[in-house]
């Protein structure tokens, strides 16, 4: 992209303002806020634009997977999962493309060390949990970890220097999250110096599209991935390719599936699993109303009582068929740091702008039905969310330990 074509794309977006310090860059730095200018959607900016909710909309209790139900045919289960695993059908898909900020860490989430007594590090837990699995299969489980623009070089260096914690390296694909503009209250897009747009990851549903516009595709074809699990980088305790969850999964015929647990209150800040309109979707805790959390289903517990964990297995084969789809954008309040007209770098204490994100669960409203399946939290829930108090550093060393695991 030449200036002038940068010019007429940014008179078009309301956005010439990223131009404004042009020529006292460098040429390396004018061709770096060019790439940007290029490979930025600004289409998405709509800070008025409000969630779209129909009249007629239909929400239902989708039921679970129950754990007494999983163990009373889990030989059966784990049986296809594993010859699904041993013939290279699933893969597994690190969604890291977060700071540990909320930590107090400014680094790659991954890169926490959740240690007492040893450096336990989050991503090196992850692998170990992923390593229980190629134990028990004797096959490698193809890892595709996505980073974004700001932690890939960190996160990259980090698996070399540490021998990617005794993974297969040749297993193991890194590709880069799609980046997002973040705005100021009246849509104009933050500059983080004089030749950086503010950027930041375009949400957890824009996985998929960006690995299918990364080498990682490559990966997909050649091993002939039919599934791949999904999964946040903060819970040390989940199952990674889980073959009783592949196997459950498989099984019921499904095109997804969903690990959950079972709230621990009605109040608990989780999205639960509902049908919405006919089709899988997901409550977020604060569309939870006290009509929904007094249904119950024919056993009296409560109806809508189980909340995902971010751990989802989907079929390529149909999300290779919504790869075109659009999806809704999420307008999210942030604290945004930027430069100031005086060229200042200022951090916000408070909320600035907004992001803009695509949401996995949006992903799953779109496929036509997914296995709820309930896991014990206790053994497969240890999220790093905050430093202390619920779902922080403190509770999952104490789960970690609890469930035999040295820290």
């Amino acid at each position: 992209m030449t200036r002038t074509e940068a010019e007429e794309y940014l008179k078009k977006c309301g956005q010439e303002h990223l131009l404004k310090y042009y020529d006292e860059l460098d040429s390396d730095e004018k061709k770096e806020l060019l790439r940007q200018i290029e490979k930025t959607d600004f289409s998405i900016i709509d800070v008025n634009k409000s969630a779209e909710v129909s009249e007629d909309e239909l929400i239902e209790p989708l039921a679970a997977m129950k754990i007494e139900h999983i163990n009373e045919n889990v030989d059966r289960y784990r049986e296809k999962g594993i010859e699904a695993i041993k013939q290279c059908k699933v893969g597994a898909v690190l969604l890291a493309g977060g700071q540990g900020t909320r930590l107090g860490f400014d680094k790659p989430k991954g890169m926490f060390n959740i240690g007492e007594t040893k450096e336990l590090y989050i991503f090196e837990r992850l692998i170990l949990n992923m390593m229980d699995v190629v134990n028990e299969t004797g096959a490698w489980v193809p890892l595709f970890i996505m980073t974004s623009e700001k932690n890939n070089e960190d996160t990259v260096n980090f698996f070399k220097e540490h021998n990617y914690f005794g993974y297969d390296k040749d297993f193991i694909t890194f590709f880069v999250q799609e980046m997002a503009p973040s705005v100021d209250y009246t849509g104009k897009v933050y500059m983080e110096n004089k030749s950086r747009i503010s950027l930041s990851p375009n949400g957890n549903g824009g996985w998929f599209t960006s690995l299918m516009k990364s080498e990682a595709v490559k990966m997909i074809d050649k091993y002939g991935i039919e599934w791949l699990n999904v999964f946040a980088v903060d819970n040390v305790l989940q199952r990674i390719a889980d073959p009783v969850f592949v196997g459950a999964t498989i099984d019921s015929g499904c095109v997804s599936g969903a690990k959950v647990v079972k709230k621990a209150n009605p109040d608990e800040k989780v999205g639960v699993m509902c049908k919405r309109n006919g089709h899988p979707s997901i409550i977020e805790y604060y569309e939870f109303t006290d009509e929904l959390k007094a249904v119950m289903d024919e056993t009296g517990e409560p109806a809508y009582n189980y909340g995902v964990i971010l751990n989802y297995l989907f079929r390529v084969k149909e999300l290779r068929e919504i790869l075109d789809a659009r999806f809704p954008i999420h307008i999210v309040e942030k604290k945004i740091p930027y430069m100031n007209e005086d060229c200042e770098m200022i951090n916000p204490d408070k909320p600035n702008g907004y992001k803009f994100e695509e949401l996995i669960l949006d992903m799953i409203s779109m496929l036509k039905d997914c296995l709820v399946f309930e896991v014990d939290r206790e053994k497969e829930f240890a999220p790093v969310k905050n430093k202390t108090g619920v779902d922080s550093v403190d509770s999952a060393r104490m789960l970690l330990k609890k469930n035999g695991i040295e820290i």
